[in-house]
């Protein structure tokens, strides 16, 4: 860098514009990551239950580190009882677990591949594999207990 005399002006050689050029890149680069990965982890933040089917059940048990997967039917009275403390736990475990609803009689293959055989059953899987279970309607802070021991 030199200043010319007589004016308060300040001019660069070109090498010395390449290199601000160059660093002033590098640190827009890395704004731009850190923004992109921000973004992500945004969006990879669950708060509800996430429907469940035959066909996305693997790959959502998989997806995420710690998943409760809601076992369910509509005429079901137990099930309908413990649905709000799912959308609850959903919403308090936001980031931290995944809460499912998987409808057994609309996706029999998984029902029977866990041979479910009364609702509501509650599976916890970590890391893609089946930890716990529960079943029947349980209250609230039992089921916060269970997702608690796996955290």
């Amino acid at each position: 860098m030199r200043e010319e005399r007589g004016e308060n002006r300040v001019s660069y050689t070109d090498e010395e514009i390449e290199r601000i050029k160059e660093r002033k890149m590098r640190e827009m680069e890395a704004e731009m990551k850190a923004m992109k990965e921000g973004e992500k982890k945004k969006a990879e933040v669950i708060d509800h239950p996430v429907t469940i089917d035959d066909n996305s059940f693997v790959e959502t048990i998989r997806k995420y580190p710690l998943v409760v997967v809601d076992c369910w039917a509509p005429w079901c009275g137990p099930c309908r009882m413990i649905a709000p403390v799912i959308e609850e736990l959903s919403k308090e475990y936001a980031g931290k677990v995944v809460f499912g609803k998987l409808n057994v009689d609309e996706n029999p293959r998984i029902a029977t591949d866990f041979a479910i055989m009364a609702i509501p059953t509650l599976f916890i899987f970590k890391n893609g594999e089946p930890v716990d279970v529960i079943q029947g309607a349980m209250p609230k802070q039992y089921l916060e207990a269970k997702v608690k021991e796996w955290l």
